[in-house]
């Protein structure tokens, strides 16, 4: 049967992580989030925003941890593995930039498929921004329709996860995902 890969994704500041650190603390199997490690490690080399600077190089980056999640989350002896992102982001993200980029990027879309894929609308309320995070909300909201129009593109059904506590949230992917 193999493992199900089950992306969780939306703009950001949206809920993402408190939902998987919720889902980790029930037990569950997930990867979280690689862009903001690949953030901090380069402002440690004094770049303020890899993202920015030199966003092609950044995809890059995120494509290569994505696709290292995506074999992790297949060698896992686990029957679901969560996923904070997955590889189709990077072009959404590079598309809200206006950033060209190369076929290898549609390509990884295309030759890495998740099984199911969440999707969570920018909340007002609960936006936050931080030193990982630059956009501001406007932006986080262009930012979700390019999310669905890049995995509508690759052919994936999202599912959005409506507003409500963290746990009802979280209670809310684990029911239909059960039923997968």
């Amino acid at each position: 049967m193999g493992v199900k890969k089950i992306v969780i994704t939306g703009g950001p500041g949206t809920g993402k992580t408190s939902i998987i650190n919720e889902l980790l603390r029930r037990g569950f199997v997930c990867l979280e989030e690689v862009s903001r490690q690949v953030t901090l490690d380069a402002q440690k080399q004094g770049i303020d925003q890899l993202f920015l600077t030199k966003p092609l190089l950044f995809s890059d980056m995120l494509l290569k941890g994505r696709r290292n999640q995506f074999f992790e989350a297949i060698s896992s002896n686990e029957t679901l593995t969560f996923l904070d992102r997955g590889i189709p982001d990077v072009v959404a993200y590079m598309d809200f930039l206006g950033t060209k980029y190369p076929n290898r990027f549609i390509e990884a879309c295309k030759n890495h498929i998740y099984d199911h894929v969440f999707i969570l609308a920018p909340w007002q309320q609960i936006y936050v921004s931080d030193n990982e995070r630059y956009e501001n909300f406007d932006q986080a909201e262009q930012i979700h329709d390019h999310l669905v129009n890049t995995y509508s593109q690759f052919g994936y059904n999202l599912n959005d996860v409506p507003f409500d506590s963290i746990e009802k949230r979280a209670d809310f992917i684990l029911n239909i995902v059960k039923n997968l």
